[in-house]
């Protein structure tokens, strides 16, 4: 049962500079995207930690993430949960990634990631499952609008074998 968008929610675009941030992991370490220049950066933004969803998700990223390694690129996943809540979330899963805490979600609205959304055929506000790969300039080089988590991480580390080979 995949996600029902509703057509007109927004996301940043395409060739714009990734809005900054820096919040802290699961862990209590300070991530930035100023300090992942250089890198490309898979920056996912998930509902609630430890929801069927969003496991799915989280586990895609954890086993797909030794070929992201291989590809310069960083996992975060972000949401508003707390850093006990994303530690939990993280141990039960044995998650080998930052999980940041935007528990005010200044990065979560920035990135357009909150708003209306379909559950269970009714229109509520919560946390989009919406991804961006950030290009190692700090710029978008592609968007998602997740509509299977199981299959996302496959999606996204596509889109960079693509990107990652082609001539800069």
């Amino acid at each position: 049962m995949g996600m029902v968008w509703l057509e007109e929610t927004p996301m940043l675009n395409v060739g714009v500079m990734a809005p900054d941030f820096m919040l802290t992991d699961q862990a209590g370490r300070v991530r930035s995207l100023t300090a992942s220049r250089g890198s490309w950066v898979v920056l996912y933004f998930y509902p609630k930690d430890d929801t069927p969803g969003c496991s799915k998700e989280a586990c895609s990223f954890r086993d797909a993430l030794p070929e992201f390694e291989g590809l310069d690129a960083l996992v975060y996943g972000v949401s508003a949960d707390d850093a006990g809540s994303h530690r939990a979330f993280a141990e039960k899963f044995s998650l080998n990634f930052p999980l940041l805490v935007d528990a005010d979600m200044q990065v979560i609205n920035a990135y357009e990631a909150y708003g209306d959304k379909v559950v269970n055929e009714e229109v509520r506000q919560g946390i989009l499952r919406l991804t961006y790969l950030i290009a190692p300039d700090g710029r978008i080089a592609r968007t998602w609008k997740v509509t299977d988590p199981e299959l996302h991480a496959a999606e996204v580390r596509s889109a960079l074998q693509e990107l990652s080979a082609a001539p800069a």
